[in-house]
Order: structure tokens, then C-alpha cells, then sequence
């Protein structure tokens, strides 16, 4: 038995999150959790100074178009601010069923469920559907949703090198033949901008009878036609069991959607906890998201001028000597690889009128502490050189 002069009493839970040494680091440098007192689509105003929004995922810029605003307005008018319930009892309404067929519609699938946030249903797509016995297999930079998502699944997790196909090959032929296999992928990784190699990933899941995941919520609105998405890129939508995703990205609203067969949502609803027991998506966004769903579909000028600003921003970037990580698409890192540097860096973009996020260790692996940046269909020609002028003054000035 232990003597009690060697036992240590945890301190209280109010003692652990004063003292937290995390906590009092971000209120110290303050890089996080910046409110503006005013935006106006790629323009913020902060602490009385406007700036260019360089961090945003709203990448065709349609939560400030007027169709979207219009259909919000129009939906709170008529079916008021929320439903205050969840969709399996008092929360369902007719425009919910209507964004689940047009989405459906769009992604080439049967069915879909939309839920109040994206985290909700990302992770929905691996709780509901994995169980105790699987076996989730999952790229190693997944989002959090879906870590979340495996975890509340019970499931054994094995993790392969990130958008490795060769990896994924080895770690799926030591599995046991006999048990049923999940693998969760993201279509675009927001942190890195990387596109999955998904046509050689899929090779692999079918081959071992995989269930297939594919979390898109930043491939959606970017990629494919009329911007249908990482599978539809690849043209292997039919190869992928469920798609989920955010709706506060391209789509300039807020919630998130899981698309498959049929059974699969239908089974879903009846075994989701997540999708059983949270509030419906409130009536203004979903009459947002639709409308931006239509937006989508009737003006392809939005993703033209993404595609091109992407391209634009991009060579500003390379031509500055700045690794970008192989970034692929809108979401483009800035890596500077050293914690002390990146935040020196961070703030003169922010002195030259350049908002963007911080990312450090253990968020991003030891050495690839950088600057998150998200291009916009937003961004104006004038907003892309005050950027390069910008970038060109925290080079010099932090590096």
C-alpha cells in the first residue's frame, strides 16, 4: 500500500483551466478569436481598421450575394428564426426535404440529411455508420469532426500516411480479412490545400471491401462540374458510399449534409444519435444554402473567377519564394516552419491590412507551423496586390 506522503491530489478542474499554461499563452499573443465590428464580403473592419479577409472559407463569395440574403430574409418572414425542435420529432419542415433532394440532386446520390452544423455531420458519417468490431481506416490528416466521429464509433482505428495510396495498401493488407473496414478521407485538406488521391485510394477500399467516407467539405463549390466536388472530379462518385460536408463554405451558410443510397440514410436517421438528437437546421440558412445551391448552378462566373484568383494568388506566392505546401485549390498554407517566425509574420500582415490565421505545432506538424490563407472569388484585383505588397513587406520584415 501507498504511503499517502507519496500520493499527489490532481488539482480541481477550476484550477486546471486557470493555470492552463495553452490558455494563457493565446490570451497573451491574442492570434485567435479576432471579432470585426463590420464586413462587407472580402472586407473587415478590426479594431477600427479595415483590412482584406484572407482567411475565409467562403470561397465564391456568396454569403454576401443578394439572392442569398434575399432568401434568408424571405425565410425567417415565413417560417420564423427557428423550429426549435430536432428533425425526428416537432423539427422537420418542407424546405428541409427540399435542400436534401436538390443536394442529393447535385452530388449524384439518392438521399441526403442535412443537419445545423458541418462538425455534426462529418461526424455523423462515421458514428452512425461504424461500430464496435470495425475497422475505421483513415488518413492521418483527417479534420476533427471525423477523429470525433471514429472515436464515438467504438471502432478500431488505423491511421495510413497522409494522401499515401502506397501506405494505405500496406496497412489495409495487415487487416483482418473478415472484418468489416471503413476508410475516411477528406476530398480537400483545408490545412494543407492537398487534393485526395482518390481514384488510387479507391482502388485499394474496393479491393478490401472497404465502406468509404469522404469528407468534402472544401472540395465541394471547388472542384468538378459546377463545382460537384472532389468525386465528381475524378469522376468516381458512384465508387463512394457517403459524402458529407459543410454548407459554411461555398455555399455561404451555415450546417452540413451526408449524402448516400437511400438505406444508408434512411439507416442514418434511425441509428444517428447526432442526426436523432440535435435542433434542425434553422429556416434562414437552409433557404440560404439552397439559393447558393442555385447560384452555383446558374452562375459560373463565381467558380471561373475563383479558379483564376486562386491562380493569381498562388504565382504571387511562388514568385515571392514561399513553399505553399503543394497546395492544390483555394485553401493555400504559407509555410514558415518556426513557431516564433510564423507569428512575427502573422502580425505584419496584419500591420499591412491582411487578415489571416496562425497555425502552429501540434495543429500542424513539428516544422510546418505556417500562415492558413483561403483565397475568395471575392477578392478583387486591387485586394491581390495590396496581398503581394503585403506578403513582400512580412517576408522581409519577419524572415
Amino acid at each position: 500500500m501507498a504511503l499517502s506522503f507519496f500520493s499527489k491530489t490532481p488539482p480541481s478542474i477550476r484550477t486546471r483551466c486557470r493555470d492552463d499554461s495553452a490558455t494563457k499563452l493565446r490570451l497573451r499573443y491574442a492570434p485567435y478569436y479576432h471579432a470585426p465590428e463590420w464586413q462587407d464580403g472580402t472586407r473587415i473592419r478590426l479594431g477600427g481598421r479595415d483590412m482584406i479577409m484572407l482567411a475565409s472559407n467562403d470561397y465564391l463569395g456568396l454569403s454576401f450575394h443578394p439572392k442569398t440574403i434575399e432568401a434568408a430574409r424571405a425565410a425567417l418572414h415565413q417560417w420564423g428564426t427557428s423550429t426549435t425542435g430536432a428533425r425526428v420529432s416537432n423539427g422537420s419542415r418542407s424546405y428541409h426535404v427540399a435542400l436534401e433532394e436538390k443536394l442529393a440532386a447535385f452530388l449524384g446520390k439518392e438521399a441526403c440529411q442535412v443537419h445545423s452544423a458541418g462538425y455534426l455531420s462529418c461526424l455523423s458519417a462515421l458514428a452512425a455508420f461504424a461500430q464496435k468490431g470495425d475497422i475505421i481506416v483513415a488518413d492521418k490528416n483527417i479534420h476533427s469532426c471525423m477523429w470525433d466521429g471514429a472515436r464515438l464509433s467504438t471502432a478500431t482505428l488505423e491511421r495510413f500516411a497522409h494522401n499515401n495510396p502506397e501506405d494505405l495498401r500496406t496497412v489495409a493488407a495487415a487487416l483482418p480479412a473478415d472484418a468489416p473496414k471503413m476508410l475516411a478521407v477528406e476530398g480537400v485538406y483545408s490545412m494543407e490545400g492537398h487534393i485526395a488521391r482518390l481514384p488510387e485510394l479507391l482502388a485499394t477500399a474496393a479491393e478490401h471491401k472497404m465502406f468509404t467516407v469522404l469528407d468534402d467539405a472544401h472540395g465541394f463549390g471547388v472542384l468538378g462540374c459546377q463545382g460537384r466536388g472532389t468525386a465528381d472530379h475524378f469522376g468516381v462518385a458512384n465508387q463512394i458510399d457517403i459524402i458529407c460536408g459543410s454548407m459554411s463554405k461555398s455555399l455561404g451558410s451555415v450546417g452540413g449534409f451526408v449524402a448516400g443510397d437511400r438505406e444508408l440514410i434512411e439507416y442514418l436517421r434511425t441509428h444517428g444519435k447526432h442526426t436523432i438528437f440535435s435542433a434542425a437546421l434553422p429556416p434562414a440558412q437552409a433557404a440560404a444554402a439552397s439559393a447558393a445551391l442555385d447560384i452555383i448552378q446558374n452562375e459560373p462566373e463565381h467558380l471561373a473567377r475563383l479558379q483564376e484568383n486562386t491562380r493569381r494568388y498562388r504565382q504571387i506566392l511562388v514568385g515571392l519564394g514561399f513553399d505553399t505546401w503543394g497546395s492544390e485549390t483555394p485553401a493555400i498554407p504559407v509555410v514558415i516552419g518556426d513557431k516564433q517566425k510564423a507569428y512575427a509574420f502573422w502580425q505584419a500582415l496584419m500591420e499591412k491590412g491582411v487578415f489571416t490565421v496562425m497555425s502552429i505545432a501540434p495543429a500542424v506538424p513539428p516544422g510546418k507551423d505556417l500562415i492558413r490563407t483561403a483565397i475568395s472569388a471575392g477578392h478583387t484585383d486591387a485586394q491581390l496586390e495590396q496581398i503581394a505588397d503585403a506578403f513582400a513587406y512580412a517576408k522581409k520584415k519577419a524572415l
